[in-house]
């Protein structure tokens, strides 16, 4: 899996299922400094309910 990919895919459907939320957990320590500022990104959209947790149909 790929960050990036992963960022798009989210913010195009709106959901990030709990397996991808996982994956970005256990891969965070070999983030480089772009893939953090994604992460961030990533949890700010989830904070502000851009982004849900849950099943993609």
């Amino acid at each position: 899996m790929n960050l990036g990919f992963l960022f798009l895919k989210s913010v195009s459907t709106g959901v990030i299922t709990s397996e991808e939320l996982d994956w970005v957990t256990r891969h965070q320590p070999d983030f480089s400094r772009l893939e953090e500022a994604t992460a961030l990104k990533l949890g700010r959209l989830l904070d502000g309910g851009l982004i849900h947790l849950g099943c993609r149909i």
